[in-house]
Parts: C-alpha cells; sequence; structure tokens
C-alpha cells in the first residue's frame, strides 16, 4: 500500500541568482564608450542596513527618443547599440552599476527605469522604478500614486558618474515597491 502524497512545506529561494542568470554584458545596456552614456550605480540593504550581496537587478527602459527595443513597439529603438535592457548581480557589499543613456518620455510619463530586484528569500519579484531628479516628474501618473512622504525612494540622486540610486528592502528608508 502507498502512502498517501503529502504536501511539503515551501522553500525560500536563492542564493542562486548570483550565479547562473547574470552575464558579462548585463551592466551594459549600451557599450561603453556610447557617447552621453552613463552609470546608474547603487546599492541593495536590508532592513538593518546591511548589504544584500547575493541580489540580482534587472533594468528596462526606453532609449532618449522614448521608444523600446522590442517588437511590441513598431517604431524601434533608434540609438545605436541601445538594448534597453540591463542585469546586474549585487557583489558582497550589495553594490550594483549599470551603464545606460537616459530614456526619453513615454506618452504621459516621465523619463524612467523599470526596475526588478529578485533575491534570497523572496517567491517573487519586487518591481519598482527609477526616475532623474532633473527631470520633470510632476505629471508622471504612476509616480503620482506614491504618498509624497515616500517619492524620494524613487528618484535617484545625482552623482560624479550619473545618477546613485539605492534599494532598501525593509524599514524606514524602504524603497516604495509596486504590486504587479
Amino acid at each position: 500500500m502507498t502512502e498517501p502524497l503529502v504536501t511539503t512545506s515551501s522553500q525560500t529561494v536563492g542564493p542562486f541568482f548570483a550565479i547562473g542568470l547574470p552575464w558579462e554584458d548585463g551592466p551594459f545596456v549600451v557599450p561603453a564608450g556610447t557617447p552621453g552614456a552613463f552609470h546608474i550605480a547603487g546599492r541593495m540593504v536590508d532592513g538593518t542596513g546591511e548589504p544584500v550581496p547575493d541580489a540580482l537587478i534587472e533594468t528596462w527602459q526606453a532609449d532618449p527618443d522614448g521608444r523600446f527595443d522590442h517588437p511590441d513597439d513598431p517604431r524601434g529603438a533608434v540609438s545605436s547599440g541601445f538594448r534597453g535592457f540591463g542585469r546586474c548581480a549585487t557583489d558582497v557589499n550589495g553594490r550594483f552599476e549599470f551603464l545606460t543613456l537616459k530614456p526619453g518620455a513615454l506618452p504621459g510619463q516621465a523619463p524612467h527605469v523599470d526596475v526588478s530586484v529578485f533575491c534570497r528569500g523572496m517567491l517573487r519579484r519586487l518591481v519598482t522604478r527609477i526616475y532623474f531628479p532633473d527631470s520633470d516628474n510632476s505629471a508622471d501618473p504612476v509616480l503620482a500614486l506614491v504618498d509624497s512622504e515616500f517619492r524620494h525612494t524613487l528618484i535617484a540622486s545625482v552623482a560624479p558618474f550619473g545618477y546613485r540610486f539605492d534599494i532598501c528592502l525593509q524599514g524606514q528608508d524602504e524603497t516604495v515597491f509596486f504590486d504587479v
């Protein structure tokens, strides 16, 4: 007689993201040396401020003309070498960095970069956005949904290399994440 099947307990995910998913060109949304390219760099931390060393950050964005390098955008990206997608594992200090171009505004939206966060202990990705402090973000409908007290967690800061955007998973400085 066989034993009845029983549901097993769920398990946390990872830390496998930093092992199998990154690739050498992943952080380069555009090739090095692309005119106008800059870095978006930051650090991912947990609720106590400790670095998350084995996470994976993905970005997806429009090119400077507000076009996507994707079949669903019939206009297509016009920037040479622009991929629109980036993937970077965090290092032992929780740091990540992308080389990209500033995205153009989409119809009815401010320039932004979509971000997905994958890390151990999470069964679903977290989704957020990076907005730019030197863009007019006032009419963006997504940013307008965020309580004004927390909007700053979605706006990068200007840095010598381009922009800095830190991701905090929990706590007082928690980055706003969207339920998608």
